[in-house]
């Protein structure tokens, strides 16, 4: 190749100014719908911040939005493909512009929080969904905690527990199922800040993980069951697999409190949300409360969340890191169910 020939071929590498690189689907389906791509950089409204996205997390949302099932999340994200092709919510980089209306960021800020199309170079995100990130933590771990840490979150206040009133000299007893996913790492850390006593439910090659986290106790759900009348929980934090409504309620004390936050099982159309909607319709007929949460990322959250991170009281378990070129194989590790933790994509 002449010189000549080399300059023409890395200028046909480079974006251009005002694109970007991108991971791109526009169709749903596994892993190899995925594909790299140069897109122009995405305009902001007077209220989003464009950041620059230094790393994005990927969590099961992004693999249900991607793989469009089940079904009926169609509904919110497009019938035949996604409307936005650019995949990933969780990010951490530094504000490149602000739109109008925002007084919260200024350019140059380094922040973290939830965006539109995070695996890319450049995504917009709602002010209202965005944080300053914490000096002492990497974009990597920052970008590890949005979704999962939120969710975890949220569904540990709605089962009475809130971490922000610091330990109780006698908790509650949480069990947490998936509780060395993405959501169940923080979940395992928040209560234990709490001042619960955890359970946590977990396959054999990750029960150290999970001890390693904090947790009081593990199970390892290949050879025993959780619900097999042994222990009784005031809380269930059940975020992985499908268990029945029988046996949440069969792990539960008689006033006790399950809250349902996932589940990769269940039909086509509906997924686990028929197992949810079932438990909540039965609630009020029973004296244990069932009931469901979907997870949100607000600034409150993610601020008060950057407070427990700066403290140590919570962190990161990522498993692994891919660049952006290889988030087909990072979707992959995850549908495998093989991560230990959160799975993070670095961009820049």
């Amino acid at each position: 190749m002449t010189t000549g020939q080399q300059s023409k071929e890395t200028r046909k590498d480079q974006a251009s100014p005002g694109t970007m690189r991108a991971i791109i689907q526009v169709a749903y389906g596994s892993a190899d719908v995925l594909r790299h791509a140069q897109l122009p950089r995405p305009a902001i409204k007077e209220k989003e911040v464009l950041v620059k996205v230094h790393a994005a997390g990927l969590d099961r949302g992004t693999w249900h939005v991607a793989t469009g099932l089940p079904y009926a999340l169609r509904l919110a994200y497009g019938l035949r493909a996604p409307r936005n092709p650019v995949p990933g919510l969780d990010l951490a980089g530094t504000v490149e512009a602000v739109g109008a209306k925002v007084t919260r960021f200024a350019v140059g800020d380094q922040v973290f929080g939830s965006g539109k199309g995070s695996f890319a170079e450049f995504a917009a995100a709602r002010e209202n969904q965005l944080a300053h990130k914490p000096a002492g933590i990497s974009f990597e771990q920052a970008a590890a905690v949005p979704v999962s840490a939120c969710t975890a979150l949220i569904a540990l206040r709605a089962g009475g527990i809130d971490p922000s009133e610091g330990s109780a000299s006698k908790g509650p007893k949480v069990l947490i199922t998936g509780a060395s996913g993405g959501v169940g790492s923080y979940a395992v850390q928040l209560a234990k800040a709490a001042g619960a006593e955890v359970t946590g439910v977990a396959s054999a090659a990750k029960v150290e993980l999970v001890r390693a986290l904090g947790a009081h106790h593990v199970i390892d759900y290949t050879s025993r069951d959780f619900a097999d009348g042994s222990e009784r929980y005031d809380v269930i934090i059940d975020i992985a697999g499908n268990p029945s409504i029988s046996r949440l309620r069969r792990a539960l004390t008689p006033s006790g409190t399950a809250v349902i936050t996932g589940g990769e099982e269940g039909g086509s159309w509906t997924g686990s949300l028929d197992r949810q909607f079932r438990a909540v319709a039965l609630s009020p007929l029973i004296r244990q409360r069932l009931t469901m949460i979907v997870g949100t990322q607000a600034a409150g959250d993610l601020e008060y969340l950057a407070g427990l991170l700066e403290a140590g009281t919570i962190t990161p378990a990522i498993d692994r890191s891919y660049p952006l070129a290889q988030v087909p194989e990072a979707m992959r590790y995850l549908d495998a169910g093989k991560a230990r933790g959160k799975v993070v994509i670095t961009i820049c």
